[in-house]
């Protein structure tokens, strides 16, 4: 499968909104062909990750309603046509079309797949937009 570089691949937008509009950790795919995400985060006492949120072409998903609680938030992308975009931070992950899984450590041990995620660095603020492309 052909890997790509999450720099190149993901672009980066903080969305600063003024007033009461609502904040979210969303994903947007302008690639030309659906794709699955995968999540991890820090939920305030444990490494979490969560997926299979599948984003199709010229779509948006939220991946976290609400305000971001984390500076920090790590995705990991694969397409079946284009490859994976993925990093240097592990976690667990399963074959099933929802999981959701505590803890990073001893993935196969527990029955689950090990993938490397790329961090995406929200600079603290409350909304994120990622755009895949």
């Amino acid at each position: 499968m052909l890997k790509r570089a999450p720099t190149a691949a993901f672009i980066v937008t903080a969305l600063l909104v003024a007033g009461p509009a609502r904040a979210d950790f969303t994903v947007c795919n302008k690639a030309r062909h659906p794709a699955k995400i995968a999540l991890g985060r820090f939920d305030g006492r444990d490494w979490v990750s969560e997926g299979w949120w599948t984003v199709k072409p010229d779509a948006c998903e939220a991946l976290v309603k609400g305000p971001l609680q984390a500076r920090y938030y790590y995705l990991y992308g694969s397409d079946d046509a284009a490859g994976v975009w993925d990093g240097a931070t592990s976690f667990c992950t399963a074959t099933a079309a929802k999981f959701s899984i505590s803890g990073r450590g001893n993935c196969a041990a527990r029955g689950y797949d090990r993938r490397r995620f790329f961090r995406v660095d929200t600079n603290d603020n409350l909304n994120q937009t990622q755009i895949l492309q």
